[in-house]
């Protein structure tokens, strides 16, 4: 993947005319790491975390507990007694693992509270890569920390619009 972005960016710059291209390179989670209120933020959302797990660590204590109990009692109870428990049993499991992606699913809990906590952070850091990307003229800027992507380019290099008229699409 890298080596198809870097010969994409090699052709890029390869097109984009006589006008040399001006690149620099940042390592966010580096920067993330040094700030801190990206430290507290991640704090808080570690409790956050852990709290939760409790919480279903509870429930998973309880459940087990009754089936346990069940599976004690089973021999001795009528079957509509057996069913009712069966019954009970199944939305107890249903409860916890709707709690579980309540808290740690796509766009549970967790993920709101990131959004909440940690984008004010990341888009201060995303602030700043554009204000230097400007003010030094650089046409994009890269992202080392997790691959490399851009993360900030000039929108005057963005060619899409002619690419979609070059296929014909308005």
């Amino acid at each position: 993947m890298k080596k198809i972005l870097f010969l994409a960016m090699a052709l890029f710059m390869g097109f984009a005319g006589l006008k040399a291209q001006r690149y620099a390179i940042v390592d966010t989670k580096y920067i993330l790491d040094k700030m801190p209120e990206y430290k507290d933020a991640q704090k808080k959302l570690d409790e956050f975390s852990i709290q939760w797990q409790r919480e279903i660590d509870e429930r998973q204590r309880t459940l087990d507990k009754m089936y346990k109990d069940f599976e004690a009692e089973q021999v001795m109870l009528s079957d509509e007694l057996k069913k009712k428990r069966e019954d009970e049993l199944f939305m107890k499991e249903k409860e916890l693992r709707d709690l579980q992606r309540k808290r740690f699913g796509f766009e549970g809990d967790l993920f709101k509270k990131r959004q909440e906590l940690v984008k004010p952070v990341q888009d201060k850091v995303y602030n700043a890569i554009q204000k230097i990307a400007q003010a030094r003229a650089y046409d994009f800027i890269l992202d080392k920390s997790e691959g490399i992507t851009v993360i900030f380019a000039d929108p005057k290099l963005d060619k899409s619009e002619d690419v979609l008229r070059e296929l014909g699409v308005k």
